[in-house]
């Protein structure tokens, strides 16, 4: 690691805790670039689309929690 980054890390080491999340979500949607309309577009269509069947009764939810022992289950 340079010496500037080490100096960096430092600093951001003596941040709140919420410095340091802010500072992380800034990074992070650097990275992450713009936004893409198209997909942002067809997660909300598949959303509503799931809430629909819901409301249809078509699907049964499951919590979050029987989600997860399902996925722990099959891993």
């Amino acid at each position: 690691m340079s010496p500037g980054v080490a100096e960096i890390e430092a600093k951001i080491r003596s941040l709140s805790l919420e410095d340091k999340t802010e500072l992380l979500r800034v990074l992070i949607a650097e990275l992450d670039g713009p936004a893409d309309a198209d997909v942002e577009r067809a997660w909300l269509t598949e959303a509503q689309g799931r809430h629909r069947e819901v409301l249809e009764g078509k699907v049964k939810p499951v919590s979050g929690e029987d989600a997860l022992g399902n996925l722990r289950a099959h891993a």
